[in-house]
């Protein structure tokens, strides 16, 4: 039951991403031609050159890019990737149709470049992390990576900072600059959504009442608990010590009930920005 629900929570996660990256990308970086990169980047160049839309070129590209994906990179560009791509593309398609603009929400650039950012990161982060991708340049970088040395980080920062400099041609020293922030603080919002999503609390519990602590932990949080026997170089005594790992949410109700069942325990309270194992994330 553990693992459907996984699935299911990445799949919404999924979704959500997908629409907020759509909702980003339309309503805030095609109306101000940000061009920070990535398909989004390429399909606002071009359709600035030519009588075909945005969310065409962008629904374009990507299918021509799986495409190309699975030739040369083969199976391992994944369903989820396909299937992310193309839903982002269709959002996208569905906005330019129903929702028209032929101008920014405001008139203000720099509020419009931080909620382009906010909504494509978070997005995006959503998307990476129900383990899949949004496809696109992504996959330039994994064939530059196949046939180059350059690692995957370094080629997919070369893609897209190609992309954003094109932008200071076709559209002004504006636009361009704010191209360039966006690109930059892009990569920090992502790891930074990325971490708060996976963040979880290492607990180390020092205690003389091990039985009633690993009963809640595994019959209240169902999580699991280590323990070993250590004795108090300062106090001489026989004392069990408890490890177990938990959600941010789990936390609080964790530390509060250790301390009603034992208010002479010893807590020590970590942060870990990643889980792996059974009840977190899977490898």
């Amino acid at each position: 039951m553990l693992k459907k629900n996984e699935k299911l929570n990445r799949f919404i996660q999924m979704n959500i991403g997908c629409f907020m990256l759509a909702t980003g990308v339309y309503f805030f970086k095609i109306q101000n031609n940000f061009v920070t990169g990535g398909v989004t980047g390429i399909g606002v160049i071009l359709a600035a050159i030519t009588p075909v839309s945005a969310g065409v070129w962008i629904w374009l590209l990507n299918l021509a890019l799986l495409i190309v994906g699975f030739v040369i990179l083969g199976k391992d560009t994944g369903f989820k990737t396909v299937y992310c791509s193309m839903l982002y593309s269709a959002f996208t398609f569905f906005f330019e149709r129903y929702i028209a603009l032929t101008s920014p929400l405001t008139d203000q650039m720099l509020l419009e470049l931080i909620y382009a950012m906010l909504l494509t990161s978070v997005g995006s982060a959503l998307i990476f992390n129900g383990e899949a991708s949004s496809g696109g340049t992504d996959i330039i970088a994994l064939i530059l990576k196949k046939y180059t040395a350059i690692d995957v980080g370094k080629a997919l920062l070369l893609t897209d900072f190609t992309v954003a400099m094109s932008s200071f041609w076709l559209f002004g020293v504006q636009a361009g600059l704010y191209s360039l922030l966006g690109l930059f603080s892009k990569a920090f919002i992502v790891d930074s959504v990325i971490e708060s999503f996976n963040t979880c609390k290492y607990f180390i519990v020092i205690t003389s009442k091990k039985d009633e602590i690993k009963d809640y932990i595994i019959n209240t949080l169902h999580h699991g608990v280590t323990s070993n026997t250590v004795i108090g170089e300062y106090t001489n005594q026989e004392r069990t010590m408890l490890h177990t790992v938990c959600r941010r949410v789990e936390a609080v109700r964790l530390r509060k009930n250790i301390k009603e069942i034992d208010p002479k325990s010893f807590i020590i309270i970590t942060t870990s920005h990643e889980i792996i194992g059974r009840g977190f994330r899977s490898v």
